[in-house]
């Protein structure tokens, strides 16, 4: 028997300000999130950001929470089932959150109980990070090097798997695209800083991220333009029609162009209708949710708009699902 270790960022127990609290701090202290020296990290993060965000962020995950409890999770859990079953008996599928519960070690562990041969781990980041990706296998690699577990294969990236891009065009399927007057493919920001330091070449202009090649094939900014061709190209959408951006940012040195930004530009343009893609994401959270769904709408609206329309994130698509697969069995 082989396993499968699904794993996505996180997300607090519970939409209360002590649970928001313990999420935030675990999730803004890591080094590869905010990498500065870690004493400035410390005050900065425990001492700032978190006392002053755990309220704000824990009446936005009001919003978002269901019976079931987190989105996020709810989807996650569901798309291990929905694995599970596509693999079959010769494989066992376990879901964790790199910050939080359900934690990676305890998927980890259950998989060793399993005595599974060997793991295949799949951080759900599309688009390869240092926050994200490099976090997570590095956060599977501390646990594994503490114990005798079977080797792990890691999947970095799977933006430029064609099963994913044809998932994320069936989702797509269900909308009138002639409705829309403008389109944005909106992905999760990231500091620029953290961008030119881990590509080492990284020039943030639109020719140095024109295609994918050796060199930058793992470049987050890179990775999020190639998805955008794909889907623009597979859609049919033209280029003067649409718009790459990048939400929640933290501070004004965060990748360009900022969506919310942007949302306002087309507004005062006389662009009506946007609908906005979330490629970044693949299980719907607090950013596609509330940040584009609710925020974004009212954003356009007060600028003269008229509405904004999310495509939800792939979740439990079955397209997604049988892209999962095929990653997996490659």
């Amino acid at each position: 028997m082989k396993g499968v270790l699904l794993i996505n960022l996180g997300s607090p127990d519970s939409p209360s300000v002590k649970d928001v609290r313990k999420y935030l701090s675990q999730f803004l202290n890591d080094p590869y999130v905010i990498a500065i020296n870690p004493v400035a990290r410390f005050f900065l993060v425990n001492c700032i950001i978190v006392p002053f965000r755990a309220k704000k962020s824990a009446k936005l995950y009001e919003q978002i929470w269901t019976k079931e409890g987190s989105p996020l999770i709810n989807h996650g859990m569901k798309v291990k089932e929905l694995l599970q079953k596509e693999l079959g008996s010769d494989y066992a599928v376990e879901f964790g959150m790199r910050y939080q519960s359900p934690g990676i070690e305890t998927a980890l562990q259950s998989l060793k109980k399993k005595n599974v041969s060997e793991i295949v781990a799949i951080p759900l980041y599309p688009q390869y990070a240092t926050s994200s990706t490099k976090s997570s296998i590095e956060k599977v690699k501390r646990i594994i090097w503490k114990s005798n577990y079977p080797p792990v294969r890691f999947i970095e990236k799977f933006y430029d798997d064609e099963n994913y891009i044809e998932a994320l065009v069936d989702v797509a399927g269900k909308y009138d695209l002639g409705k829309y007057d403008h389109f944005i493919f909106s992905y999760h920001g990231l500091p620029e800083r953290q961008i030119t330091k881990e590509s080492g070449f990284c020039k943030l202009s639109d020719e140095c991220c024109s295609s994918i090649n050796d060199k930058n094939k793992f470049c987050y900014r890179a990775g999020c333009f190639e998805t955008t061709r794909q889907l623009a190209q597979r859609l049919n959408i033209p280029k003067e029609k649409y718009s790459l951006s990048f939400q929640s940012r933290l501070d004004d040195k965060w990748l360009k162009p900022y969506s919310d930004k942007v949302v306002v530009e087309k507004a005062k343009q006389g662009i009506k209708k946007i609908l906005v893609f979330s490629p970044a994401f693949v299980a719907d959270c607090l950013e596609t949710i509330y940040e584009i769904g609710k925020e974004y709408h009212l954003l356009f609206q007060h600028h003269g708009g008229e509405e904004i329309t999310l495509v939800e994130s792939l979740n439990e698509n079955p397209k997604w699902i049988s892209a999962l697969k095929n990653i997996v069995l490659k």
